[in-house]
């Protein structure tokens, strides 16, 4: 079964808490805080893999984890750190943060790897705290959570060369004659489910692989017929073979099927229409082809068109070599950029604010914000000194200075990230 598009949910390792620890040891009756840090936790890595064509694995296995890191220990040593935990994914995959629809990460290559879920970092034990005006520091930070969140998946086949064009057209034969492809072929549409993918070689020792991708129908871009599902697999193509059955059979019109796919093509994408395409007209074993191409170069213009049979082998040879030589002339293509003089307009973007007060129905205060939400997840809320430590550092970031703006009085309930707290003014 070929898979290329799956949603799955990955968590990275949470950090290691900090500790609180003494050092007591002979002849050191004032040792001092020794409480370690905790270990970072570990990381969800995702590796390129050529052999892997399918994103079927997943389909079983939609819930990917990391290890979370160890606690601090005493005598200063920090805790492990947790394993990474790296999955193989095919080359060719993009993978999409599924609640921002950002772009985490491209795979293109084999073995190449991308972070897609970060550990968390661990927390700080009490002897990081140790200072002179506080020399037995009671408290200790917690581990900071690894990062959570659902990924969608989609493979994109890997291919310098895409054959496009209607169903049926013999896309699937060529790719089987010209490579070690072995598609399923048949006397009928839709014969071709899934694209695939062969490696072909040139005469002269070139090579270059070959996607036959399934065929396109008209408002293909608007999800007919298999549609976009597999027109972004044409994306990443750096040469487009369109193909068309000039034999003209079950009364089809190659001028408007050549037409209808080109219109396909830009709307699904309109840098498709730019990009290096070589016309193919095949079945010309069959009466009648050779009347069609002549009409066919008559009615678009174009005369440039390699006439082949992909049954019979004819003209095959030329094909390949166009197909070898385009590519030739689109890889060593440089971009050059242009400069010009123009006008940066740089706007001042006001940095967020570290928190934020609003106040419910009900009349109670609620404080939420990206600063709260980090001193919170480092607070050990078991520990009394920890609590105090807390309420220390929502002070000196202003919070309660603002609540008392706003007439917050004392032993008022104050909900800070849901859990309620009170108020000493």
């Amino acid at each position: 079964m070929f898979v290329d598009s799956v949603r799955i949910h990955v968590k990275a390792g949470d950090g290691g808490d900090g500790i609180v620890a003494f050092l007591h040891e002979k002849y050191m009756d004032k040792g001092g805080p020794s409480g370690g840090h905790g270990g970072r936790g570990g990381s969800v890595i995702f590796v390129g893999e050529e052999g892997l064509t399918t994103l079927l694995d997943f389909r079983f296995n939609r819930k990917i984890k990391a290890e979370p890191g160890q606690k601090g220990m005493d005598k200063n040593c920090a805790g492990k750190k947790g394993a990474n935990t790296y999955i193989k994914v095919p080359v060719g995959t993009t993978i999409i943060n599924a609640e921002t629809n950002q772009v985490i990460g491209d795979i293109t290559e084999h073995n190449q790897e991308v972070i897609v879920a970060h550990g968390g970092r661990g927390g700080k034990g009490n002897a990081a705290f140790a200072s002179p005006r506080n020399t037995t520091p009671q408290f200790a930070e917690k581990g900071i959570k690894g990062e959570e969140f659902d990924v969608q998946l989609e493979l994109k086949v890997l291919a310098d060369v895409g054959l496009v064009g209607f169903p049926s057209v013999g896309k699937s034969t060529l790719i089987s004659v010209v490579s070690k492809a072995k598609p399923k072929i048949a006397a009928y549409h839709f014969t071709t489910l899934v694209p695939n993918l062969g490696v072909v070689g040139v005469g002269d020792g070139r090579s270059f692989i070959m996607a036959d991708l399934p065929g396109l129908i008209e408002g293909a871009s608007s999800g007919a017929g298999l549609g976009i599902q597999f027109l972004k697999h044409i994306e990443r193509t750096k040469v487009i073979v369109h193909i068309i059955d000039m034999s003209a059979t079950d009364g089809r019109n190659p001028v408007e099927d050549y037409k209808i796919i080109r219109k396909e093509l830009g709307d699904f994408k309109e840098d498709l229409l730019k990009r290096a395409e070589i016309l193919v007209a095949n079945k010309m074993d069959v009466p009648g082809a050779i009347d069609n191409l002549k009409r066919f170069k008559e009615e678009t213009g174009i005369d440039n068109i390699i006439p082949i049979s992909a049954y019979t082998k004819d003209n095959l040879n030329e094909l390949l070599y166009k197909i070898a030589d385009t590519l030739d002339e689109v890889r060593s293509k440089v971009d050059y950029q242009v400069i010009t003089d123009t006008v940066v307009e740089y706007n001042f973007v006001p940095e967020k604010a570290k928190f934020e007060i609003t106040m419910d129905d009900s009349g109670f205060f609620h404080v939420d914000g990206p600063a709260i939400e980090k001193i919170f997840e480092r607070t050990d809320f078991n520990n009394e000194v920890s609590v105090r430590q807390f309420a220390r550092a929502l002070r000196d970031l202003g919070v309660d200075d603002e609540l008392r703006k706003l007439g917050a009085e004392q032993g008022e309930t104050i909900i800070i990230l849901g859990y309620e707290f009170e108020f000493v003014a």
